[in-house]
């Protein structure tokens, strides 16, 4: 099994193009036409065309299903296409997708996308509005009756006990979002462009769920990202240097749910970030130590703390120093919090930049970046680096 050895995946595919729409909070067009502009982008700053795709990859909880997308996008023939369920924990699970099939001969390039008006139309953060009966959403019922209607308020109660654990305050989330900010500020295409902020700030935001202050959530946005992959040896004749995939993991724990996993042994943890770390680790051979750049997936600051645990930056209740010291450079784009929140595929982008050179907050030298997906949901992650 998996769980057990490393794979042989790593350093097989690798990223070639990036490309994405403008991020906003209205943009006055439809999700289809969100994600062929970010899929013909991508092509683009991969110096391919349509005519070289024949291959697709998406989330759940998507409008624009692979076989529109191609025909809107004047791809032809496909010879793989797939989604991945679980909202935000798909993000590099896509990719991974996509390795594996270039690796085994199913496709040759594979485009992963991502596109909606998350802000102008379905916002996430309203929480359960007229879903669908599910088995796992009976999970649900367990919650809802006492108020905990929304993402915001389902991360509260793991955010309260790691506080309570480790002796700690809200203060000690405040140091991600500053972060993050920090970076967006530096970054033109972030939403939060020019506008820093403050651990004063960070304390005088409004409550959304205590021990969650506004500024502690992502921000909703409209707009599309996609993510070209081909094999690492046609990526070494295209026009971007590339970004190799080191190693690509999925993740579940045990008693799983989607943002309500209330009954396990501990709360101040994310088990099913330390599947996907765990296996990271065991098929790169790299160490933390190793990792130039984290790409951690934002969208509450509590959980990127508990992901620096998962991956062994750092001792359990101890993150919000290490990010406080800047011990590693974290989400330089500004992440969902600063920059946009694309269920986490404008954070591949970032790191591919960073393996590039290109990034505006460019980390000299990085080699090897961390990305990780959605978290308190099945998830994933992967280690980018350069070629050779």
């Amino acid at each position: 099994m998996s769980l057990r050895r490393a794979d042989s995946l790593g350093g097989k595919a690798a990223v070639v193009g990036i490309g994405a729409t403008e991020f906003s909070k209205d943009s006055g067009r439809s999700e289809l036409k969100l994600a062929v502009e970010a899929v013909r982008a991508a092509l683009d700053d991969a110096g391919l065309t349509s005519a070289d795709v024949d291959g697709l990859v998406t989330f759940t909880m998507d409008t624009s299903p692979e076989i529109t997308v191609a025909q809107a996008a004047g791809i032809g023939e496909l010879s793989f296409f797939s989604r991945v369920h679980y909202g935000g924990g798909a993000a590099c699970a896509t990719v991974q997708q996509a390795a594996l099939a270039v690796a085994s001969g199913v496709a040759d390039v594979v485009v992963c996308y991502r596109a909606f008006n998350e802000r102008s139309g379905r916002r996430f953060g309203s929480g359960v509005q007229q879903r669908e009966p599910t088995a796992e959403g009976t999970a649900l019922g367990w919650n809802l009756p006492f108020g905990l209607l929304t993402p915001a308020s389902w991360v509260a109660m793991a955010a309260q006990r790691y506080l309570h654990a480790y002796g700690l305050t809200p203060e000690a989330f405040g140091h991600v979002a500053v972060t993050d900010r920090r970076h967006a500020a530096r970054n033109p295409a972030a939403y939060f462009y020019g506008k820093p902020i403050t651990l004063a700030d960070h304390a005088a935001s409004r409550w959304i769920v205590e021990p969650l202050r506004l500024l502690d959530c992502c921000q909703e946005t409209d707009g599309g990202q996609a993510i070209v992959v081909t094999s690492a040896e046609r990526a070494r004749d295209l026009r971007r240097p590339p970004a190799v995939i080191v190693a690509a993991a999925q993740g579940a724990g045990r008693a799983q749910e989607q943002m309500t996993s209330f009954y396990r042994d501990e709360l101040t943890g994310l088990p099913e970030m330390g599947v996907v770390a765990r296996q990271l680790w065991r098929s790169s051979g790299l160490t933390p130590s190793d990792i130039d750049v984290g790409i951690l997936y934002d969208h509450f600051t509590p959980f990127v703390l508990m992901q620096l645990e998962e991956f062994g930056f750092c001792a359990p209740g101890e993150a919000a120093g290490f990010v406080a010291a800047d011990a590693l450079p974290l989400n330089t784009h500004g992440g969902q919090l600063g920059e946009a929140y694309l269920h986490g595929m404008n954070g591949i982008a970032e790191a591919v930049r960073q393996i590039r050179g290109s990034s505006v907050n460019q980390v000299p030298g990085a080699a090897r970046t961390l990305v990780t997906a959605g978290t308190g949901v099945p998830t994933s992650g992967l280690i980018l680096g350069t070629d050779g």
